[in-house]
């Protein structure tokens, strides 16, 4: 039987490397899944390619409560209850000092990175306050839990992301929903390839050297790495962990 075997999973940003990751590797160990991104043929196609009837995708904008709201209770409707949460849509903006960043840049990312995790909250905490248990994980970032030039409004998103579990993990322990972050170092997908451009003026390759150097792996992780811890936390083996922030980095906190 696997991990998650029956149980309802809704994941946001779920067509990116990470997101569609943690969903193959749900529905491998048993969920029914909600998936919710932007483009609905990108979520056909996610679901085509988990391979499972028990997976709805939903074109959802995270930052639109009603949108929001109405998804969760649709997934809610197909299969009659809310399991576990992974919050993990994000964009990583533009690369800028903070006397050259534009205002509209800042509060686009802050309403992708903290409204629409402040909503997927409110929606989802309800559901799981029904059932009298639940697991919620929060996408931060590496960046939450330490600065960075030139990504000032992610790093404040990422920051806040963090501030936004502890304050949830509070309010919902008493009926046995736990919440924590994943904080990841670089991870192989489209938004690290967007930060290699912005950081390398336009030599990605030797900027991507120079990130790995940085790392004392001396690489980038996986998805699928990203998506084991998520499954861990989701799943009961992870049972009395909440309030937490798991940093998957290389080795990077330390050094």
């Amino acid at each position: 039987m696997g991990r998650l075997q029956d149980k309802v999973a809704l994941i946001t940003g779920a067509t990116g490397g990470i997101g569609l990751a943690t969903a193959k590797l749900f529905a491998a160990e048993g969920a029914k899944l909600v998936l919710l991104d932007l483009d609905q043929s990108a979520l056909d196609q996610a679901v085509a390619d988990i391979g499972t009837d028990n997976a709805l995708g939903i074109a959802t904008n995270v930052v639109d409560a009603e949108a929001m709201a109405a998804s969760v209770a649709a997934g809610v409707a197909r299969f009659g209850t809310l399991d576990a949460a992974f919050l993990n849509a994000g964009i990583e903006g533009a690369v800028a000092r903070i006397v050259d960043y534009s205002l509209e840049d800042f509060d686009k990312v802050m309403a992708v990175n903290v409204r629409g995790v402040f909503v997927g909250l409110k929606y989802v905490i309800p559901e799981m306050k029904k059932a009298g248990r639940g697991s919620i994980i929060l996408t931060s970032s590496l960046a939450g839990l330490r600065g960075m030039g030139k990504i000032s409004a992610y790093v404040a998103s990422k920051h806040a992301v963090v501030g936004l579990m502890k304050a949830a993990a509070l309010e919902c322990a008493s009926f046995n929903v736990r919440v924590n972050t994943i904080n990841p170092a670089p991870i192989a997908t489209r938004m690290i390839d967007s930060l290699e451009q912005g950081f390398g003026g336009g030599d990605a390759t030797q900027m991507k050297d120079r990130i790995e150097q940085g790392i004392p792996m001396r690489r980038y992780g996986q998805p699928e790495e990203v998506a084991e811890l998520a499954l861990f936390l989701a799943s009961d083996n992870a049972g009395f962990i909440t309030g937490n922030s798991y940093p998957i980095d290389g080795g990077m906190l330390a050094a």
